[in-house]
């Protein structure tokens, strides 16, 4: 057995990419079916182009909630407080600080919930140890 792909449904494909080329994912194929009325993108990160993540953009739409049930998706970063500083100058919220140097939860266009996992820890710095969660991760 081999792991494939995560899928997430998305309202808003290129909303979508964007941020997870903000996170450090290239776009490895694109589906477009027009018998189907839906678009696959598929995206990974550089030297792990194996574990992928699809996202399906379904053309009528629908709506999917807030996407908890799905639970996260998680990747390990090289440095956790440079990554979470390029979401945020980005716009992004980040929904979990990275207070302990080591994980930190941010969420998609589509509210699906991605944890970032440092590798070993960093300490602990400012702003980080400071700033609140601001909703569920």
């Amino acid at each position: 057995m081999k792991y494939l792909h995560t899928m997430i449904r998305v309202t808003d494909p290129e909303a979508t990419v964007n941020f997870f080329k903000l996170l450090g994912l290239e776009e490895q194929k694109r589906f477009d079916s027009e018998k189907g009325r839906f678009t696959l993108i598929f995206l990974a990160a550089p030297g792990d182009e194996q574990a992928q993540v699809e996202l399906t953009h379904n053309w009528d739409p629908e709506d999917y909630g807030e996407g908890r049930n799905f639970g996260h998706l998680a990747y390990r970063v090289d440095d956790i407080y440079a990554t979470c500083q390029r979401l945020m100058d980005a716009g992004v919220t980040i929904n979990r600080p990275p207070r302990d140097g080591h994980m930190a939860f941010v969420r998609t266009p589509d509210n699906i919930s991605i944890e970032l996992l440092q590798d070993g820890h960093l300490e602990p710095a400012e702003p980080w140890l400071s700033m609140p969660n601001t909703g569920h991760w």
